[in-house]
């Protein structure tokens, strides 16, 4: 029995981070887990900066709502579902998820939890465990599933290396050239037909 693990922004929806860095004119905020591999140091840099210009949740959903996501994303994922279960393991929180979860049709999501006082200030994060998408993986392969995975970040390589088969999808010139061994894909065609070979 085959799982499929997906990553979330940058592979099915635009980086939310990017998309508020736009926004509210901090363009600092476009960094993302594409430049930074310690997610802990890049999470607590950003709250630092949220504090600086006294944004907080509420600011941050309203950019949310606005995204859409990626053309071909919602058709890739049902054809995805139809084919095989899929989780969507995501180092975001559910506080920026669930709109975009309802635009994709309600997939699965494992992902972390924010800290938010009652102003609507971002105090904190909670991580739901270390290193949570290798970690989750590996729990999945402890029950007796066979895992796929795919993702475009330095956070997604551990549960790509670990899966029976793992896929680059949409990811930077860098770390296709450091992890020259992992597949590589644009189109969300080229990895629907990717993952058939491996399930059928």
């Amino acid at each position: 029995m085959y799982i499929t693990c997906l990553d979330m922004e940058g592979v099915l929806v635009p980086e939310i981070w990017i998309a508020f860095a736009k926004e509210s004119g901090i363009p600092e905020l476009k960094r993302t887990t594409r430049d930074e591999p310690d997610y802990d140091k890049l999470m607590t840099w950003r709250l630092g900066i949220l504090k600086e210009h006294g944004l907080g949740l509420k600011e941050i959903q309203d950019t949310i709502a606005k995204i859409e996501p990626m053309p071909g994303a919602k058709e890739f994922l049902d054809e995805l579902r139809s084919m095989c279960q899929v989780i969507i393991l995501s180092d975001t929180f559910e506080e920026f998820a669930k709109p975009l979860m309802e635009k994709l049709g309600w997939p699965t999501i494992f992902c972390n939890s924010l800290e938010v006082a009652p102003n609507g200030e971002i105090t904190g994060y909670k991580m739901r465990c270390e290193k949570s998408k290798l970690t989750t993986v590996k729990a999945l392969q402890s029950i007796g599933y066979e895992t796929i995975a795919s993702g475009d970040s330095f956070n997604d390589l551990g549960m790509i290396q670990a899966s029976k088969a793992g896929f680059l999808f949409k990811s930077t010139e860098q770390i296709k050239k450091d992890y020259p061994e992992l597949p590589a894909f644009e189109e969300y065609s080229e990895l629907l037909d990717a993952i058939k070979k491996v399930i059928l």
